[in-house]
């Protein structure tokens, strides 16, 4: 009997024990009665959303456009200048600050320094068929016929000219065709061309003194026709082709 009591007792205190621990608990808010955690609902939510939104674009800076670049026909601005003209140094027309626009600059086609042929547009404003037939009549009455001509001849006393003699002659170098003087020396003749620049120059002092007929100066003293170390082998090759 007093362990039946005991038992019925016991039963008793953990109930009530477990009773208190439910009421000292915290309660768990409801997401769904306020329509959100943080927000009253989401009207509230927009509304805030967008005064936010509001107050970031008041303190974004204001960006400048961009120049802008107009195109005007050859009538109205000759050559490239801008269509905004600087106002006087005393004036304060000029805007400045932020919200100022920068001036406009203006290109035009009509330039002597570019060439608008490939504009099709250009050359039909100012062209005709009519223009075109007259450009082409001038053009040949302008076109003249220039006839070949003889070569003038050199005269008399025109000096020696060295090609014209290499061409005329044939013999090779060192062939005697002319009588010369058995007393001029290998050393008078080497003193002799000794004077002279080139071999071409000594060959015009040859055939200017009488050569190749006579050596007066002792240049060619074989007598073959060629003063000094002159060669007419180049020449004749060169008027061969």
């Amino acid at each position: 009997m007093k362990r039946a009591g005991w038992s019925v007792m016991r039963k008793l205190v953990v109930s009530m024990a477990a009773l208190a621990l439910v009421a000292c608990a915290p309660a768990v808010p409801d997401s769904g009665a306020d329509g959100g955690v943080g927000f009253g609902d989401y009207d509230d939510y927009n509304a805030y959303r967008i005064a936010r939104d509001d107050a970031l674009s008041d303190r974004t800076q204001t960006v400048p456009p961009p120049p802008q670049i107009t195109t005007l026909p050859p009538q109205d601005a000759p050559g490239v200048r801008a269509a905004a003209t600087p106002p006087a140094p005393d004036s304060d027309a000029t805007p400045t600050g932020e919200g100022a626009e920068p001036p406009t600059r203006v290109i035009t086609a009509d330039n002597p320094r570019i060439s608008d042929e490939q504009d099709f547009g250009a050359v039909s404003d100012r062209e005709s068929i009519e223009s075109d037939a007259e450009r082409l009549r001038a053009q040949r009455q302008a076109y003249q016929v220039i006839e070949p001509t003889a070569v003038p001849s050199r005269s008399g006393n025109a000096e020696p000219n060295v090609v014209q003699y290499a061409i005329t002659t044939t013999n090779p170098v060192g062939q005697r065709l002319y009588r010369r003087s058995v007393l001029t020396s290998s050393k008078k003749h080497l003193a002799s061309c000794a004077k002279y620049a080139s071999p071409d120059l000594a060959q015009e002092a040859f055939l200017r003194a009488g050569g190749p007929d006579r050596d007066k100066l002792g240049l060619d003293p074989d007598g073959d026709g060629f003063a000094c170390t002159w060669d007419p082998t180049q020449y004749r090759r060169i008027a061969r082709g």
